[in-house]
């Protein structure tokens, strides 16, 4: 018997990116500074994208870091077949379970969309993505100059505005390419 699905606004811990073995483990993408998010008997939810307002109710029955990710087993999968059609899945909690911020720092959802312009003026675009990696978090954009990869960076990012949905990058040499092919002429 399916659980019934709750509305509510949800934010991501992690995304499945495919199954682990043949018990039914599934790899996730870690979306979070906080490890305790994956304990054995917590609460989650399963949904296919960030900020949704359904999503399944599931309990992480076993959960061990591995590799930089991490291998869980929810309680209503018992093997690899089942573990497969979670790819894709976002590992969800509740908004209002959202651990404080500090300075500094903002939650991935409230990021995405904002205009992105360089400090001397010049607008890169809309952050459509971002990409967790283990050095530092990668902020895509897509605007007239096509896409472009920020490293979210202190020095690089220098201020955030979300009531304005503005943030205002220093871009290290030789990361923007030309806007066109006059501008690489001068």
């Amino acid at each position: 018997m399916a659980k019934a699905k709750e509305k509510k606004s949800y934010l991501a811990i992690g995304k499945i990116v495919g199954p682990h073995g043949i018990r039914g483990e599934v790899k996730v993408e870690p979306m979070t500074d906080f490890a305790e998010r994956f304990a054995a008997g917590g609460a989650a939810f399963l949904g296919l994208q960030t900020g949704v307002t359904e999503a399944e109710p599931v309990t992480i029955a076993a959960a061990r870091p591995h590799q930089g990710r991490w291998l869980v087993l929810f309680g209503h999968i018992k093997d690899r077949n089942a573990a497969e059609t979670l790819r894709d899945q976002y590992v969800l909690i509740p908004e209002e379970s959202a651990m404080p911020l500090g300075e500094h720092e903002n939650y991935a959802h409230d990021l995405i969309g904002l205009d992105v312009v360089t400090s001397d003026g010049q607008e890169l675009g809309k952050l459509i993505e971002i990409l967790f990696t283990p050095a530092n978090d990668v902020y895509i954009t897509r605007g007239e100059r096509g896409e472009t990869l920020i490293p979210a960076t202190r020095e690089v990012i220098l201020s955030v505005d979300l009531p304005a949905r503005r943030m205002i990058v220093a871009l290290p040499e030789g990361l923007l390419a030309p806007a066109s092919e006059e501008d690489a002429d001068e």
